[in-house]
Order: structure tokens, then sequence, then C-alpha cells
């Protein structure tokens, strides 16, 4: 039977619990795990993006340093000067690196499929001698013979385990089809502003 009395004392118990206006340690803890990693997502991009992300020239320091270490041990020191050299950051800083990664994992991702849409264009065109025809009669500035050439010689290496050459060429050709087909629309962007 538990006794009534124990713990009485005559004050009520929240009289005297402290209220803490800064963050706890764990929450401290998270908060420098979650920069330490976005330090790891910029070690992790390429050089020439790391140097256009805008920040201090003492963290791009610190992270292009990281790149260049192979050591395992020396690397992990390293990226945990950099989690140091990030907690230093203002909060928009830190809000513009974010965004920038972002944008580079956006244009990523849209890149990368439209890559898969052309190389299931070029299979499509290796299956399939309908899918020539309608290629030509969307891009008449082709030259027939010379796809038809190299449609023959893809299925050939492929069949004979040969080094895809004219399979890769075929792939570049696409590519170039591409790539002009999404500057025509800028420049009705920039017809349509000319004309308001």
């Amino acid at each position: 039977m538990p006794n009534p009395n124990r713990g009485s004392c005559g004050f009520q118990s929240t009289e005297f619990e402290q209220e803490y206006e800064r963050p706890s340690k764990s929450e401290l803890k998270r908060q420098m795990t979650a920069l330490q990693k976005l330090g790891a997502e910029l070690i992790a991009e390429p050089r020439d993006r790391v140097k256009r992300v805008p920040m201090p020239e003492d963290v791009r320091d610190a992270i292009l340093e990281c790149q260049l270490i192979k050591d395992h041990e020396g690397r992990r020191r390293q990226l945990q000067y950099v989690g140091k050299k990030m907690r230093s950051l203002e909060e928009h800083e830190l809000a513009a690196i974010q965004k920038m990664l972002d944008s580079w994992k956006g244009a990523s991702k849209s890149e990368t499929a439209a890559l898969h849409a052309i190389e299931r264009k070029r299979d499509k065109l290796l299956a399939d001698d309908k899918a020539l025809t309608v290629l030509l009669e969307q891009n008449p500035q082709l030259e027939a013979q010379h796809l038809r050439t190299l449609i023959r010689n893809a299925r050939k290496e492929q069949a004979e385990n040969k080094p895809p050459k004219a399979y890769r060429e075929l792939f570049q050709i696409l590519k170039s089809l591409q790539a002009p087909a999404a500057q025509p629309t800028d420049d009705e962007d920039d017809v349509d502003e000319d004309q308001s």
C-alpha cells in the first residue's frame, strides 16, 4: 500500500521546474547532424558546381579540400570540420545552399528522364522499321540513308557483341534533335514579352 504522505512537502512540484529557452542537447545534435549531411551532399557534387554555390570562402575551401582527401580517417575528420563550418552559416545562407542543391536534383532528374526517352526512341528504331519512317516524317532534315546505315550497323554490333559505335552515334543524332526543340519555346516566350 503506497504511503499517502510520501512526496508531499507543502509546495507545488511545478514551482521549481526550470523552463528552458534554448533547444535540448538532442535537438542541437539533430541540427548538427543535418548540417553535416548538407555538407556531405555538397562534397558529393562535382567541384565546378560547388564553386558556384553562394557561400563563404572558408566553407567552400573546406568542402573542396574534403573532395581531395582519399584516406578514410582523414576524410571523416575533414567532413566533421565541414559540419563545424556549416554551423557558422546564417539561416539565409543555409537556405540558399539547400535551394541550390534542390534545383540540381530536380534538373538531374529531368535530364535523366530526357535521356531515358531518347534511349527508348533509339531502341524502337532498332526494333521497328516503321519508327524510322515516323522519325523522318517529323524531321525531314535528317539523312535517311545515313540513318538506315546506322541502324543496320547497330543491329549488327548487337548481334556480334561488337563495341556499340553506331549505337552511340544514333543516340547522339536523336539527342541533337531534342536540343533544338527546347530553344524555340524560349524564343517564343521572348517574342510574347516583346509584344506585350
